[in-house]
């Protein structure tokens, strides 16, 4: 880890904007609304235009199973009352987002309706007609300007809009997004645009505006909850209470009313006709095991790997350890269901739970102590990146958590950007299994190689220090080599069922690889950002 350098400027809610170079100036600029500053460049016209003419060519891609489900939540909010949203079953795919997102759903099923009448009907199962690709395709690459906007904003009184104008563009061309939510299929660049505007409004001082849209947020996609402790305790220390440390009552009562008001226009409907515990319970299915189908590469995914490696020796040397023979079948199926362990004890949501909560409190209590606007980010992500690390069936997707914050630190110094590098690596090469067509396949890993040469690559140039000592040297090699394996591992695993033959007994150990690999650079990349926060001073 490279040593930091402490900055000496203000974080950049603290400074006069007056003194702040404007992003956005240029002498060759279209003129566009002030909500995304004065002027919009040549250069993000051409980024939307070059990369809504990409999208469109993936209309005919692969879709996954989420396809359908939103198909049929378009469907169901459509079709049926509010009343029976979240309790409908016509489909397998029932409705298990909060409200806004239903309501969200209700508003595009309106012009679809039009479209295609059958694309609304329940009892279309599995309709995936040329219309219902088009249409649902095309409401993802809209709603994503939600988050495009943001990111415009984000350049405008940015302390360095030249490299705040690579990272917005980094995140609006995030390989992430493109496999989840482009091929994939989901709304994660609308949702995340909702929470880089509430980051925002937390950079501009307009913190209130901060927590409504958090809440807001918190009623889409009930996910994000992780990262509410850390807007508890900014919102707290920094809006709701003085520097001596006294509560401001007007303030507080604001933002809890502000608050509150949000989840009664969500939740109030459910509320009314007694459907809480119903819908509460769509929400937060307890049935799940520790894993996801596909291990998510964090802590648990070392543990399983360490309890098969240790089942295996149990089998062929005598090592006198007890197995749990109901385990034998489980860590090794790869299915959606209660992990059980064969040799190592079994991992319980509570023990998750508390060790989720002991790492966000290290973190919350150094941003209780240096409230800033940075200190808030990194706090944010971390925390975002324990529950992540360590949550109970966590999916691959939530990487993102992790990923899309942790951009917002990256041109901080080198050290930080090479935490961010070796996250994003890992974290984009671990969506690379929910892609798995030959098509595709190439898509994700040449876009990803023209990404991170494009985009990684200028902030490199501009952020590089040479290691300090030979320690220092001997680490960023090992941890160079270790991002140069990632091209050996995409070899093996594209090689590998052809050399197996597709033997069933053997098929899931490319998915087993891919996650423990990931897994080591995401954790290593965790213990790097968490050390950086811990001792830099904000």
């Amino acid at each position: 880890m490279s040593p930091v350098k402490q900055s000496h400027s203000l974080p950049a809610d603290e400074q006069d904007n007056s003194q702040k170079p404007h992003a956005l100036k240029s002498t060759s600029a279209w003129t566009f609304p002030n909500f995304l500053g004065d002027v919009l460049a040549h250069s993000d016209i051409d980024i939307l235009l070059l990369s809504t003419a990409f999208k469109f060519l993936l209309f005919p891609a692969y879709r996954s199973t989420d396809f359908e489900v939103h198909r049929n939540w378009l469907a169901i909010t459509h079709s049926l009352p509010i009343s029976q949203w979240y309790y409908d079953t016509t489909s397998e795919w029932t409705l298990d987002y909060p409200p806004f997102f239903a309501y969200f759903e209700k508003l595009m099923s309106i012009p679809a309706s039009f479209i295609d009448p059958k694309m609304v009907d329940l009892q279309s199962l599995q309709y995936d007609a040329w219309t219902v690709i088009v249409y649902q395709r095309l409401t993802v690459i809209v709603s994503e300007l939600v988050l495009g906007v943001a990111l415009l904003r984000f350049i405008r009184d940015s302390v360095d809009p030249s490299r705040q104008r690579i990272l917005s563009a980094s995140l609006f061309l995030h390989p992430g997004f493109l496999i989840i939510d482009h091929i994939h299929f989901q709304y994660n660049g609308f949702m995340f645009g909702i929470l880089l505007w509430s980051i925002l409004m937390a950079r501009e001082g307009r913190k209130l505006a901060s927590g409504i849209l958090f809440a807001v947020l918190l009623n889409f996609k009930h996910i994000y909850m992780y990262l509410a402790p850390a807007y508890f305790i900014y919102l707290l220390r920094s809006y709701c209470m003085s520097p001596a440390g006294a509560i401001i009552p007007t303030r507080f009562i604001s933002l809890a009313n502000s608050v509150l008001l949000v989840f009664l226009a969500s939740l109030g409907p459910f509320m009314l006709m007694g459907q809480l515990p119903q819908l509460l319970s769509r929400l937060f299915p307890f049935t799940r095991g520790l894993n996801h189908a596909y291990w998510a590469p964090n802590a648990w995914a070392l543990v399983t790997a360490a309890d098969r490696v240790l089942l295996q020796l149990v089998k062929h040397l005598d090592v006198g350890l007890a197995v749990n023979e109901s385990g034998v079948a489980s860590t090794s199926r790869g299915l959606v269901g209660d992990t059980v362990f064969a040799v190592i004890p079994n991992i319980k949501p509570v023990h998750t739970f508390i060790i989720t909560i002991i790492f966000q409190m290290v973190y919350l209590i150094k941003l209780w102590r240096a409230p800033t606007y940075k200190s808030f980010v990194a706090a944010l992500t971390l925390c975002g990146y324990a529950s992540y690390m360590f949550g109970w069936h966590v999916h691959e997707k939530a990487v993102l958590l992790v990923l899309v914050p942790l951009t917002l630190l990256a041109s901080e110094n080198y050290a930080y950007y090479k935490t961010f590098v070796i996250a994003s690596i890992a974290g984009i090469f671990s969506l690379f299994p929910l892609i798995f067509t030959p098509a595709e396949t190439l898509v994700k890993v040449v876009y990803s190689l023209i990404w991170g040469g494009t985009l990684l690559y200028p902030l490199h140039k501009q952020l590089y220090e040479f290691p300090s000592s030979l320690p220092w040297v001997l680490l960023e090699s090992f941890e160079n080599a270790y991002l140069y394996g990632f091209a050996l591992l995409q070899v093996v695993v594209t090689l590998f069922p052809l050399v197996t033959g597709g033997n069933p007994d053997t098929e899931f150990l490319p998915l087993m690889a891919t996650s423990v690999y990931c897994a080591v650079g995401l954790i290593w990349s965790f213990i790097r950002l968490s050390t950086l926060y811990i001792t830099q001073q904000y």
